[in-house]
């Protein structure tokens, strides 16, 4: 879809380059990111698509990064001030909405272009321990599913196949392990490069988030990959059984009497 598009700086194409996936669990939330290969002499920690907002809110986005930095810039001052005005911390449904606020006024002002961007908002209320998954869009939509927030959603590159690849395989009340696989799982449908490529982060809770390392990321991968493999082996001896049988039959009805005669 994304070669029908201009690739000047001011259209944004809604495929993205890169891939970003968010799973929501029981009592966790996670955010996998398709990381952008860095030249050898960079260092990796200067390229980010998963970024905090406040202590308990983070967020991924796919799109321009220079449109992301300046929309996360806007978020966290908007984050501190409501802690300076109201003294609490923000929702994460209404940081979702000032974000796609933002993006929503910069598609009707003059002398302006839309944020070339989409995002995944992650976090936990104070005080609450439910999981909020949110997406906001380029146009200002900002969605937060029937259930007040997301189960799982996906966006960037080929994000409508990876949703599909959700809807069938997640369940509900997952725990962390299962949402971190499916996450990954997930990020695998695109990600041809394997764990080097992956950036995970979890939320366990308010303020409670962990970056799995590149170690952690490639056991789950290789677990994965064994699984597939066993998959395959099982289908492969189900097929072979098959023709077994069909055979069988075929030799049984051959060796029948009168069978030479018909």
């Amino acid at each position: 879809m994304s070669r029908h598009y201009d690739r000047a700086l001011t259209v944004f194409s809604p495929d993205g380059h890169l891939f970003q996936v968010g799973v929501r669990g029981k009592d966790v939330v996670v955010l996998g990111v398709e990381k952008k290969s860095v030249l050898q002499l960079q260092d990796p920690r200067t390229v980010r698509k998963v970024v905090m907002l406040d202590d308990h809110i983070c967020l991924a986005f796919a799109g321009l990064t220079a449109d992301g930095r300046v929309l996360i810039d806007k978020a966290r001052v908007e984050c501190q001030s409501h802690r300076l005005t109201v003294e609490d911390p923000v929702t994460v449904e209404y940081i979702t909405r000032h974000i796609a606020g933002v993006q929503q006024r910069y598609t009707q002002s003059g002398g302006v272009r839309p944020f070339g961007i989409s995002t995944l908002i992650i976090g936990f209320d104070p005080n609450e321990t439910v999981p909020r998954l949110y997406q906001t869009e380029p146009s200002g939509i900002y969605s937060a599913g029937s259930s007040c927030h997301h189960k799982a959603n996906a966006i960037g590159r080929s994000s409508k196949t990876v949703r599909e690849f959700l809807e069938k395989n997640h369940k509900d009340d997952m725990t962390r392990d299962e949402s971190i696989k499916l996450t990954v799982k997930s990020l695998l449908e695109v990600v041809q490069t394997g764990a080097k490529n992956i950036e995970i982060s979890v939320m366990e809770g308010y303020g409670k988030v962990t970056n799995l390392d590149l170690a952690q990321i490639e056991a789950i991968v290789q677990e994965i990959e064994q699984e597939k493999e066993a998959e395959a082996e099982r289908k492969r001896s189900r097929l072979a059984a098959a023709a077994a049988g069909q055979a069988a039959m075929a030799t049984r009805a051959a060796d029948a009497p009168g069978a030479s005669g018909r």
